[in-house]
């Protein structure tokens, strides 16, 4: 059996407090608060197999930017107001994942088959289809603003499928992983747009519904698209550091380029896998550097004067510290 080890990266990302008591626990309530919803609302029981097993970081995060404006003395129909939009959140990334599995063939979502697996592809289109319909409606029940900011929101889930997809061979013409490669500058931008943007509109959505001002408003969808931005990297140096990254990233990228290059084409993946596998370290070390980066973004954003002063500050800035340890204590690593 291997020991779990202490491993120190540089640069490091200064911890506010030792993942606390406190925001687990708010974590705890609120999860359950948004399950119940979600049962509450959805009766399809093909939309609740999707859903299940979902982390919900997306509306725990609107949650704490929700409380970070109320400072907590929110009137009860409000929360639930808060909550439904929680659920529309929770629809669209949970299409968003339908439709992507579809599109690279990944056979196993959270440990089960894919759901296309199980319904067939037409079926799987429609019902991802179907809870877009859902999400857009309960987005729509509370006002134009919060519609237009769910549509522009899954607008961006498109854009980052569609940057993913229709790619050209000068996109990955040197297939290094540096923060200045080309590689990593479109991986970037798939991150920015399929990830860190439903993140970013979660917080903002709550900022409405908790009736704060713009400026706020932008300032927590700013801190939802950095730490979304931090997660996304730290789950795909978890899948790195269990070797299955560049199956996860790369191949799939590479694979549908050589669709539309030459049969015999010029990308060989047994050499690729060689040059990545051979940077190992140095790649672990860039995806450190870029989620100190991004996570310090967030901190920054957190400190502004212009958020309110309350407990829910506190768990704000414990937040990304507190989720991304929690996944990179798999391959024993803390920030």
């Amino acid at each position: 059996m291997v020991e779990p080890i202490s491993v120190k990266f540089y640069p490091m990302v200064e911890t506010m407090t030792d993942q606390p008591l406190a925001l687990e626990v708010f974590l705890k309530h609120t999860y359950e608060d948004i399950e119940k919803k979600i049962n509450e609302i959805i009766k399809d029981q093909n939309i609740l197999t999707i859903l299940k097993e979902g982390k919900r970081l997306r509306p725990l995060l609107g949650a704490l930017s929700f409380k970070v404006c109320t400072g907590g003395n929110e009137s009860a129909p409000l929360y639930q107001q808060f909550l439904e939009g929680a659920v529309a959140i929770e629809l669209a990334h949970g299409a968003s994942l339908v439709h992507d599995d579809i599109i690279d063939g990944d056979l196993t979502r959270r440990g089960e088959p894919a759901f296309y697996i199980k319904t067939g592809v037409d079926n799987a289109i429609l019902i991802g289809h179907k809870m877009l319909v859902l999400g857009f409606n309960l987005a729509l029940s509370h006002g134009d603003r919060i519609a237009k900011l769910y549509v522009d929101a899954w607008g961006g889930t498109l854009d980052g499928q569609l940057s993913e997809i229709n790619f050209n061979s000068k996109d990955l013409e040197d297939v290094n992983i540096t923060a200045d490669s080309k590689f990593f500058q479109l991986y970037s931008r798939i991150i920015d747009l399929k990830t860190a943007t439903l993140f970013s509109a979660a917080c903002k959505a709550a900022a409405y519904w908790a009736k704060a001002s713009d400026e706020i408003a932008n300032l927590l969808a700013e801190y939802g698209r950095e730490v979304g931005f931090a997660y996304q990297l730290a789950d795909d140096l978890v899948d790195l550091e269990k070797g299955e990254m560049i199956d996860s990233v790369v191949i799939p990228l590479l694979t549908r380029l050589e669709k539309r290059t030459a049969k015999n084409g010029n990308l060989k993946h047994r050499s690729i896998r060689k040059k990545i596998e051979k940077k190992s370290p140095e790649i672990k070390q860039l995806y450190l550097e870029e989620i100190s980066k991004h996570i310090n973004k967030a901190k920054k954003i957190c400190n502004s004067p212009v958020l309110p002063d309350n407990q829910f500050k506190t768990f704000l800035l414990d937040a990304p510290y507190y989720s991304i340890n929690k996944m990179l204590k798999e391959i024993y690593i803390n920030i």
